[in-house]
């Protein structure tokens, strides 16, 4: 005789996690956008994910096998991430990129949890979904970074096709990690294992492409590692929250109000470097503070 499924709901403490790991996500792409070299920062904030996840994969060994095909395709597709990821922070501001990398994704994973899960949300739900896309976007690029200069036009698309990649790319992951982590019988085992493994490759990748100029990019990351400590933490249980919660509500829901990192970006931004907020922006915090009151009571 089975159990009953769980009920998936988005209760008041599981919207508190999704938040503070929003704040934490918020953070690591600020530190990566901060650094003079995109590609290396993204490697050796991730790659210095083993650190942490080998201590704590000792403590609660391996995820059930079941979890391990997802662990498998979902090393492969973060490989795309990465990439991606340091390609528009190479060619965009991280007003640009970044709204339209986060504020398009959470719509897609809900249509891929539909399909894929076959994990249905309420209509209300729905709205709340559309409202934090709609009050990303409207947050992120209310900033001069639509305003270019002529020559920076094509720089702006560059970085516009890789966000857009990268938001398929995201609600991809998004998807496969909530089947994957509902399967592995431990969230804290799964998502271990997942940065014990997805870090590495990628370093690889970029120190390949370095060619004669691994020396310096050694270097560079020598100089960088103490902060991209603390971005791999922030990575670490920015993406531990948001994989603990989808074992506890929906997928969609918890993708959903994770973006809501855009708008602690927005708030950093304004009160630590002097940024200003506007009309705009704050048109986009009302948006989604009320897609947040839809979600949890959807």
């Amino acid at each position: 005789m089975t159990g009953a499924a769980p009920v998936l709901a988005l209760t008041g403490p599981i919207v508190l996690a999704v938040l503070c790991g929003a704040v934490l996500h918020a953070s690591w792409n600020a530190l990566i956008k901060s650094g003079k070299d995109k590609q290396l920062d993204t490697a050796l904030i991730h790659s210095l994910g083993v650190l942490f996840a080998l201590p704590l994969v000792l403590w609660t060994g391996p995820p059930d096998r079941a979890a391990w095909p997802y662990i498998a395709i979902t090393t492969v597709v973060h490989l795309g991430y990465y990439i991606a990821l340091a390609g528009a922070y190479k060619h965009g501001d991280l007003g640009l990129t970044y709204p339209v990398m986060r504020g398009t994704a959470p719509l897609l994973v809900a249509m891929g949890s539909f399909t894929f899960i076959g994990e249905s949300i309420s209509a209300l739900a729905w709205a709340g979904v559309a409202a934090i896309c709609a009050g990303v976007l409207t947050l992120g690029l209310s900033r001069n970074a639509l305003h270019t200069a002529p020559g920076d036009e094509a720089r702006r698309r560059t970085a516009l096709r890789f966000a857009l990649t990268n938001a398929c790319i995201i609600a991809l992951y998004t998807v496969v990690d909530g089947l994957g982590v509902r399967a592995s019988g431990n969230a804290t085992a799964y998502v271990a294992t997942l940065f014990l493994m997805d870090g590495i490759p990628y370093m690889a990748l970029v120190l390949w492409q370095r060619g004669a100029g691994r020396g310096d990019a050694l270097r560079y990351m020598a100089g960088r590692w103490k902060i991209a400590v603390i971005g791999t933490m922030a990575s670490i249980g920015s993406y531990g929250i948001a994989l603990w919660a989808m074992t506890r509500a929906p997928v969609a829901a918890v993708a959903a109000l994770r973006e809501t990192s855009v708008l602690f970006a927005a708030l950093l931004g304004t009160v630590l470097l002097g940024e200003r907020f506007g009309w705009q922006r704050a048109g986009g915090t009302v948006v989604i503070l009320g897609g947040v009151m839809l979600l949890r009571f959807g």
